[in-house]
């Protein structure tokens, strides 16, 4: 039978209510609202799931992905909760509610709708990922999803029952019995709400020691509601520790964070952000710190900085650098809107500093887990670009590049066993690698698969899709769907995409990463009017980017 991950107010008989239709007849109101014909099919669909299960189901299937492909996006029902009713059940079927929920965040539609909340949350919640399911209540209240009222209730019931657990682990042993135990050494998701937890346990006392690191075991008692800012932030004063922070606004707002521009002590001069996480979340600190430890000086302006953290028992707020000049995802979008696809030879530059950066950490047994352009912040460097510096990366070209932040599903390889693999979804739309796609441990290619379609995205302008080629040998591989330009360098691209789609999980990529980026640098460099293309594409972009 279809497990429908519907809200507790919801039930998989009271999504839809209409009959179906006769094939091949339509009534006046059909021809006025298209959709009904596919709503009424479902309806039956559902009310034959108790009859005729293994038909009735097939039936559901095939006509809610018809009608998806046929309403998905169409404007008419952009806000029609009857579509969003399809949505949860399209999600059901396909058994994957993140990519849905992406595809709908990014198409904006249904935003402030509490029915997408409170299904994805259930659906988070029966997969066991209590954390990330409270980030996505916390993102629809945020948002003012209605009904409120509704929204909110659920979400204190979950609450309770997220509090129930916690107090039976408590006094059970067994209960607390580590994730690593329970699935093995060799097989982890170390993004379920256990993993981490056991994590933060065995970790607690070297937290501690962290410079920065401050902990209370009270709620937040701040003047200022850090979990409103969003409503009316500008300029209100948060103080945390010795330090006051003056919000100039919102830079950031996801599933998972608040992030606000702020001024320390209202000087204009010292700009962080301020990362607000609810409940509190002291990994992504963690991270960092491992970061400052393992990357070298030389490196180390690309991973981000985090200067200190504030852990509260309701959240935490972690304070970083504060680059203003937009991220990776921007630059891309930059061309788009203009109708054009970023320059090769400015992709080519951008694949450099993605390669440079993941052999940086793998080779520093870390893994990010989070690979994708909006986590890509764009660094200028303050002085003139010269070409005789490129190849050393000295001078103005050590300032330039990419920062890699956002740190929240960090891998710390050296917390696991020799030789483990993981399991889990990152369930971010168009950035699952081909081994969540098919159900199979992973470990680098979380990265390396973000690499790829960003990559795509540069020169395409569009998300990666893969298809699967079977050779003559019986072996197969996996290479983008879309062509390369014939104008492009094809052999660079082509064997960028088919060593890193087809990388084996258990050996160490970071020979394959050095070997690629060292393909392309040597292309760059072989021709000294490239890399005077370049320098004058960045300075072009700095000036669209940075005045916009």
């Amino acid at each position: 039978m279809l497990h429908l991950a519907t809200s507790p107010t919801t039930t998989s008989t009271s999504l839809l209510r209409s009959p179906r239709a006769l094939q091949g007849t339509s009534s006046p109101r059909s021809l006025s609202d298209p959709i009904l014909p596919w709503l009424r099919s479902v309806r039956k669909a559902l009310d034959e799931l108790g009859k005729d299960p293994d038909g009735a189901k097939y039936r559901l299937k095939v006509t809610v992905e018809e009608c998806i492909g046929e309403f998905g996006d169409d404007g008419r029902y952009r806000e029609d909760e009857r579509l969003l009713k399809i949505w949860v059940l399209y999600a059901d079927a396909i058994q994957d509610f993140g990519r849905v929920y992406g595809l709908l965040e990014e198409k904006g539609m249904f935003q402030r709708n509490a029915l997408l909340y409170e299904a994805y949350a259930a659906f988070l919640i029966a997969k066991g990922d209590l954390l990330e399911a409270e980030s996505v209540y916390q993102m629809g209240i945020s948002r003012k999803a209605e009904p409120l009222d509704r929204l909110k209730k659920i979400h204190i019931l979950f609450l309770s029952h997220v509090l129930e657990i916690a107090q039976i682990a408590s006094s059970n042993p067994k209960v607390e019995q580590s994730m690593f135990q329970r699935q093995g050494p060799s097989s982890v998701n170390p993004w379920s709400t256990s993993s981490l937890t056991d994590l933060l346990k065995s970790l607690d006392s070297d937290i501690k020691k962290y410079n920065g690191y401050h902990r209370s075991n009270k709620p937040y008692s701040g003047k200022v509601s850090l979990t409103s800012l969003q409503n009316s932030s500008r300029n209100k004063i948060v103080e945390l520790g010795n330090n006051k922070y003056q919000i100039k606004g919102c830079s950031g707002l996801g599933g998972f964070a608040q992030v606000y521009k702020a001024y320390v002590d209202s000087n204009p001069e010292e700009v962080v952000a301020l990362k607000i996480q609810k409940p509190a979340f002291p990994w992504e600190f963690y991270m960092y710190r491992q970061l400052d430890k393992r990357i070298p000086d030389v490196e180390r302006t690309s991973f981000g900085y985090a200067h200190k953290v504030h852990v509260f028992s309701d959240l935490s707020v972690l304070v970083c650098d504060y680059l203003s000049h937009g991220t990776l995802q921007d630059a891309i979008n930059s061309h788009l809107v203009m109708q054009k696809l970023m320059e090769e030879v400015l992709c080519i530059y951008y694949t450099i500093e993605m390669l440079r950066m993941l052999e940086t950490l793998h080779t520093a047994g870390i893994i990010h887990g989070d690979f994708k352009p909006d986590n890509l912040l764009v660094r200028y460097a303050r002085e003139t670009l010269t070409e005789d510096t490129f190849n050393s990366r000295t001078g103005s070209w050590r300032d330039q590049g990419l920062c890699l932040v956002d740190w929240g599903r960090g891998i710390d390889l050296s917390l696991f066993p020799t030789g483990t693999e993981f399991q889990g979804d990152c369930r971010t739309s168009g950035f699952r690698c081909v081994e969540m796609q098919e159900s199979r441990t992973w470990t680098y290619q979380v990265d390396t698969y973000g690499l790829c379609v960003i990559v795509h995205m540069m020169l395409h302008g569009t998300y990666m899709s893969i298809e699967k080629k079977v050779n003559t040998d019986g072996s197969y591989q996996y290479q983008p769907k879309l062509p390369f330009k014939r104008y492009w360098n094809v052999d660079l691209w082509k064997n960028l995409f088919s060593t890193l789609l087809n990388a084996p999980s258990k050996e160490s990529d970071v020979p394959l990463l050095q070997s690629l980026r060292k393909s392309f640098e040597e292309y760059l460099c072989s021709n000294p009017q490239l890399i005077n293309k370049l320098k004058h594409l960045i300075v072009k972009q700095k000036a669209s980017l940075c005045s916009a």
